[in-house]
This record gives C-alpha cells, structure tokens and sequence, in this order.
C-alpha cells in the first residue's frame, strides 16, 4: 500500500512539477512520491492528482478518488489458440487443488460440460 502522505498533491504537487519540467515524467513522479511499497511508478495516481491540482474535476467522481476493485474472478474462461482450456489459480485454490493432484475428466456428450473427478490414484474410466 502506498504511502498517500509522502505523495504531493495540489499546489505542492504543481511547484514541484514546475520545478522539475525539464526532466522526464516518470522522474517527475517519483519526485513527487507517486512510488509504491515494491518501488513501482504509480503513474496513474501521478496523472489523477495532477488533473485535480490543475483543477479539474472527473465527472461522475463526488471525491475524485480512483477505487478499483483490482482484477476479480469471474468464473469464464476460453480455449487457447492451441486448444488448451486454463482454469487458473484463483479457481484450483478455491476448490481446494493441490499441485500435482490429479483428475479423471469426464465430458457429457449432451451438454457438452466438463468434469473433474479427483483420482487418488485410482483409474475411474469405466
């Protein structure tokens, strides 16, 4: 989680910017504390703030903050190009599967759906 008080904002954020504006951006932004936890740039709370110092206001936004819900499950998936289907960690993890366990699939030739039967070392086919 980055550190929202080291981050400039307002017209703090624009005399720093005014002051460093013939570096590059990315430096700028780092100058100005826009830096996460693993010393990744966070560019767009950099762009954000500066839009809201300049004194514009995001429409449809009460307190012009970003909140993103991250990346989320959404239980879909698609066949790759080379006919692979990848189910994903989010999902084995949720199921309880464990690396290296193994499973019997069973396709049902009406529906069309998938099946995943835990082996336990056992052949299932019948």
């Amino acid at each position: 989680m980055p550190n929202n008080e080291s981050m400039l904002e307002g017209e703090t954020l624009l005399a720093k910017v005014r002051i460093f504006a013939d570096r590059p951006l990315d430096q700028i932004a780092r100058i100005c504390g826009y830096v996460g936890p693993a010393g990744r740039l966070l560019r767009q709370k950099f762009y954000s703030a500066l839009v809201l110092a300049k004194g514009f206001q995001v429409p449809g936004r009460e307190d012009n903050t970003i909140k993103r819900r991250g990346r989320q499950a959404d239980f879909t998936t698609r066949v790759h190009g080379n006919g692979n289907l990848l189910i994903g960690q989010t999902y084995t993890h949720r199921a309880g599967i464990e690396p290296g366990q193994e499973f019997f699939i069973e396709i049902q030739a009406d529906t069309g759906s998938i099946f995943l039967w835990p082996c336990n070392g056992k052949d299932l086919r019948v």
